[in-house]
This record gives structure tokens, sequence and C-alpha cells, in this order.
């Protein structure tokens, strides 16, 4: 994007002045300025060649200032602003540029002069609101006939086939067929795709990077089979063992031949720290003439032989007695002289038990960060945590009162500062417990807050528990109940949506939890929270007629609740794709009631693409046309399957229809 400088610097030489940028706000946004003014959705405009200063003064009025927006100048986002400026001249010097659009202060008047394959398209229009309101109406009177002898239209030729491509994977109407044949073209859809027969396509896929696809995701969405099927698959050696630990993460128990012949492998080392190797290699392991594989097997020390533990313990290299000593001494105290031996003190400090009197004196040590590493030793002795607990400095004394040997007495009167805005994990002790109906009920009641969120997110808890938590003072608590607990109670998640509107970990949540209640919200329609209004669609006593009032709602989060409803006007549709928010722009963009007329322009327009070939009401035969439409393009650029274009000027597409015409 030009910088700021350089649109100032324009916007002088065309004689105004700049006064300042301007949010959309509730203003007519650029973006639907730009839609309107390339023909798509708009309302006819007057009939000139050029603009007179006739225009220009309904314009700028009497103090000559008005808003303005220029092509390849985009300030601001997704949302993107207004400049407001100042003309000293009748008419500003702007044509001739490559592209402007011009919104009088009152949002009234539109002027805009935009390139097009035919020469310049000039855009006269006044009584702005009422003209889209007018056309608005118009497009949602589109009969069944129009709206098949549009489709029949498509695709025309693809001006944005790489958005195509991109996109088809993201309509919920796409067939399992349709999507398989996208995997030779865009496989990046693959990354929240739950759909089985489509990752078992994936899976055979002789292309290795749209395998990889099924996993290389935040959530992926693949079967313990289908795990090891991409494994197997794998050619990568190392790849191969990057599934498995993926695999592993995810509690996928690996068949134990498919160990054998990962350790067989050139990267034996890096399989050799995988979570489930068979006890029956773990010897083999140990005795390896590769150091960081006999390190590697130290961490299953427990499961080792006695015999390869002692030649663990005198190896030749420092690494793997090192290992061997810190595993070892989990168990058995460490002494000093030994302590002093190791490359890295610290993970002793944090996981060996100590002698008696090496730990008394680590707990008293005048160094922070030895004694840090010492509260988070799980084999520390009662006396040694009490003074711990005691301890000057405030991050130590609270790794201490999130320790699982302290009674909730004891965590209670350990002192230290607690952020209750900070971000916070579960406590994983606490999490290991979550099975413990007792350990549960017990650790609700806890004065730290961390240890109450943690048991929050267990997926099933007492009923005592749950109402207990769902009345907690933190209400990270309450959050986390929401979003992990499936006992939630109704009246807790309904509150907990006044604030809080889902995570990337946790999407949907509180709404879309199984508690939630699904009845008598219609009598939020009229709640002074927006917020609340929001939820009023989702009562199945809801119609239409609220719809349409919610559609009109001052609040961008409400409109856009509505611009997502099945329900929607089709005229309500294309009179929220000007709304001033972003999102419920796009929403609309989506919306199945959209008619066929501006759904077809949509497609062919740049900013819009992408998310118009999602929409759910495009016919399966068009969703074909447009794929393979999109792939012959893509394949007669000489690109390769799969790899996303540079999207450039495009060839000119097929006429695209005006709401007017």
């Amino acid at each position: 994007m030009p910088p700021r400088q350089s649109l100032d610097e324009l916007l002088i030489r065309a004689g105004l002045t700049v006064v300042a940028e301007v949010r959309p706000g509730s203003l007519f946004p650029p973006e639907a300025g730009w839609r309107i003014a390339r023909g798509i959705a708009a309302p006819d405009a007057a009939t000139v060649e050029e603009l007179d200063a006739t225009w220009w003064r309904r314009l700028t009025g009497a103090d000559g200032e008005f808003l303005v927006a220029v092509s390849g100048h985009r300030i601001g986002g997704n949302d993107a602003w207004w400049t407001r400026v100042r003309a000293t001249d009748v008419i500003p010097r702007l044509t001739g540029h490559p592209g402007f659009l011009a919104l009088s202060l009152d949002g009234r008047t539109l002027l805009a002069e935009v390139p097009g394959a035919d020469g310049t398209r000039v855009t006269a229009l006044d009584r702005l609101p009422e003209r889209l309101a007018a056309a608005a109406e118009a497009a949602g009177s589109e009969t069944d006939a129009e709206r098949d002898e549009v489709w029949a239209a498509v695709p025309g030729t693809p001006a944005h086939p790489a958005r195509w491509a991109e996109g088809i994977g993201r309509n919920p109407a796409a067939p399992d067929e349709l999507l398989t044949e996208l995997l030779d073209v865009a496989e990046g859809f693959l990354h929240s795709c739950d759909r089985p027969a489509v990752l078992d396509a994936a899976l055979a896929h002789p292309d290795p990077r749209v395998r990889s696809s099924t996993a290389d995701t935040f959530r992926p969405k693949l079967t313990p089979e289908q795990w090891v099927r991409l494994i197997l698959a794998e050619p990568s050696p190392s790849r191969r063992v990057l599934w498995a630990e993926h695999a592993c993460a995810r509690g996928v128990q690996i068949p134990e031949d498919l160990y054998d012949d990962l350790l067989a492998g050139p990267s034996r080392a890096q399989a050799a720290e995988l979570p489930g190797i068979p006890t029956h290699h773990l010897p083999g392991l140990a005795a390896d003439a590769d150091p960081g594989v006999r390190a590697a097997a130290c961490a299953r020390w427990d499961d080792l032989p006695a015999l390869p533990r002692e030649r663990l313990l005198a190896d030749a290299e420092d690494t793997v007695r090192a290992a061997a000593l810190l595993a070892h001494h989990i168990a058995v105290p460490m002494p000093r002289e030994v302590l002093t031996l190791l490359p890295e003190p610290p993970r002793a400090l944090e996981q060996c038990r100590l002698t008696p009197e090496l730990e008394a004196e680590l707990v008293r040590d005048a160094d922070p960060e030895v004694r840090r590493a010492m509260a988070a030793n799980p084999t520390l002795r009662a006396q040694s945590v009490a003074v711990l607990a005691q301890d000057p400095c405030d991050d130590i004394r609270a790794v201490v009162a999130l320790r699982p040997d302290l009674t909730e007495e004891q965590r209670a009167a350990v002192r230290h500062d607690f952020d209750p805005g900070s971000r916070s994990y579960p406590v994983p002790w606490v999490e290991r417990l979550h099975g413990d109906t007792d350990a549960m009920r017990r650790l609700a009641a806890s004065p730290h807050p961390l240890i109450r969120r943690s048991v929050a997110r267990a997926r099933h808890l007492p009923p005592d528990v749950v109402e207990r938590l769902a009345r907690d003072e933190d209400r990270v608590v309450q959050l986390f109940l929401a979003e992990s607990c499936d006992d939630a109670p109704a009246a807790m998640l309904l509150d907990v949506w006044r604030w809080w509107d889902g995570s990337f970990s946790h999407p949907g949540r509180p709404r879309n939890h199984p508690n939630f209640p699904r009845t008598g919200l219609l009598r939020h329609a009229d709640d002074p929270d927006g917020r609340m209004r929001r939820l009023a669609l989702d009562d199945p006593r809801s119609t239409p007629a609220d719809v349409a009032r919610l559609a009109r709602d001052p609040e961008a989060e409400v409109r856009h609740r509505a611009a997502e409803d099945p329900r929607l006007a089709p005229a309500d549709a294309v009179r929220l794709l000007n709304d001033p928010a972003h999102y419920v722009r796009a929403a609309a963009v989506r919306n199945p009631r959209l008619p066929a007329r501006v759904l077809f322009a949509l497609l062919h327009d740049r900013d819009t693409a992408h998310e118009a070939i999602t929409n759910p009401s495009i016919p399966v035969p068009v969703l074909q046309r447009l794929l393979a439409a999109s792939t012959a393009a893509l394949r007669s650029r000489n690109l390769p399957s799969g790899r996303r274009p540079v999207v450039t000027t495009p060839p000119a597409g097929p006429p695209i229809p005006a709401v007017g015409q």
C-alpha cells in the first residue's frame, strides 16, 4: 500500500486541502462506494460523460468539504477510511487519476470515476440513501426465471480464478466430489475440513503437499486410522516422524510395527524421542551408536533394565551421562558432587530429588534463580516448602502457591500477588485429576483462582461443583466452565454471553454450548444491550419480521447476526452490502437470499469474489463450472496445481449487470 504521505501529496496536487482521516463509523463505506462505482447492485446513475461544476457543488456544499478515497491508496484495513478534504477550486483535479470516490459529508451525493474494460466509468448519484433503498427493493424482486437465466450465464470469463478456487472449499453446499476435485487446484480449505470422504481423498493424493495439509492445521479432524495412513504414505523419513509426533500428541496409539519402521529409518534419533515406543526397543536404543539416541532412551528410565541403566550412567558422552543422571536422581537423592558435574544444574533443581542437606541449603541460596527452580521441584520435603512459602520474592511464593502437595489451608496462607486479568493456562496436575470427583470437589473450593479455573476446564463435574463454580467471584472461572464443561448451567451461560463471544480455541462458546438457552430469547429483542438483542433471532419463535427489524439495528454485531440469517429478505441482503462494518457486508455477500443477479456480479468483482464463491445458494452445477473455469484459467497461466498466484489486473470478464439495468 502506498504510504499515507503519497496520498496527501496526490490530493494537494489535485487542488485539495487534507482535513482529517475519517473512520467509517456510521458512514456509507468506501468499499461499498467502489462496488457501486463499478456498477454492482447500483442504482441508476446520472448519464454524464464527465463531472461538471454542478455536481461538484452538490458534493461540497457551502464549506467546500467532502470525503474522498483514491484507488491504490487504501487507508485503514478492511474497514477502509475516508479522507476529509476541502476544495480550493470549483472542480478538483482528480480526473485522470487511477480512480476516485467522493462523498458529501451528509452521505447524500456520491461521485466516482473508475477505469473499466470499456474506458472510464463515471458515476454521479444524488439522494444516495433513497436511491440505494429503491435499488435494493428492485433487486429483491428477482423471479425464479430471472435467477435461472443468471446462473445459466455463469461463469463467463473468470477474472479472478485464484479467488474462486480458494473459496469453493469454504462453500457449505459444495459436495464431497467437488472438493475432491478441488484438491488438485487449491488444498488450503483442508485446514478447516471435517468431511471424512474428502480427508480420505486427500490422504490418498499423489501430491505430498496435499497429504501434509491434512495435518498442518490448528484443529485437525483426522481419525486415528487416518493419522496412521498419513504417516505410512509420507515418503520423507523426517516428516514421517513429525506426523507421528503430532499423532502421539493427540492421543493416537501408533501400531508397534510402525514404530519398528520409524526406528529402522534414517530419522532414528528423532523417532527415539516418541513417547509410545514399545519397551522391547529400549535396550537397543540405550546401546545405540548415536549418543542422541542413547540420551533419548533416558526419558524412559523406569522402563529400562538395570544393566542398560548402569551403562548409561557411565557413558563416555557428557550429554548421555547428564541425561542418565537426571533420570536416575528423580528417585535417588542427588549429592552436591553430582550436581556440580551437570552442564545444566537448573534442570536438576526443578526435577531431581536432592539429599536433605543439599536441599536445605539450596532453598536458602542467595541466588533467586536457584530458589525459583527449587520452588517448582515436586520432590521437596515439607520443611523446604515451608521455607520457600516465606521467600522474599513474590514470584517464588507464587510458584509455591500452586504446588500439588499443599493443603488448601496451606495454600491460602502463602502470600503472593495474582493478576486476575493475566492470561492463564490449566495447571497440569489439576488436569490430571479431572476424573477424580473427590479431588474436584476439594479443589473447587481452593482459595487460588488458577486452581479453580483449572477445575472448571473439566469435561464433566459433579452438580455441586458446577453450582459452586457457576457462582465463582472470578468470572474467568465461569468462562472456562462455559467453554469446557458440558454440565455448565443455562443461566450462567447466558450471563457469560453478555461479555464473551468465543475464543480461537473454543469458537462459538458459550452460544453453541448444548445447555445454552434456546427458548425465551425473543424477549431480548428490545434489550438496551446489543449483545442480548443479537440473541433474539436464535429463538424458534422469531420471524422474518424480527430479522428485518434487527437488520436495521444501530449496532453492527446485531446487524451481522441478521445478515447471517437465512430468513433475511433479499432486499435487505442487498442493502446490507452497503453496511459501514466490513464483517456485516461480508455476511451479506454469503447470505443465501442474496439475488442471483447481484451475486453474479460479486463473483466477478475482485474485492468480493472470495466471499461470493462461498454463498450456499450457488447451484452445484454452477460451482462445478466455476471450478472448471478457474482451473483452466490457472493452468493457462502455467501455475502449478495448488500454487497461489499473485493476482494482477485481470482480463475483462462478462458484462456485470447493475440493478438498474
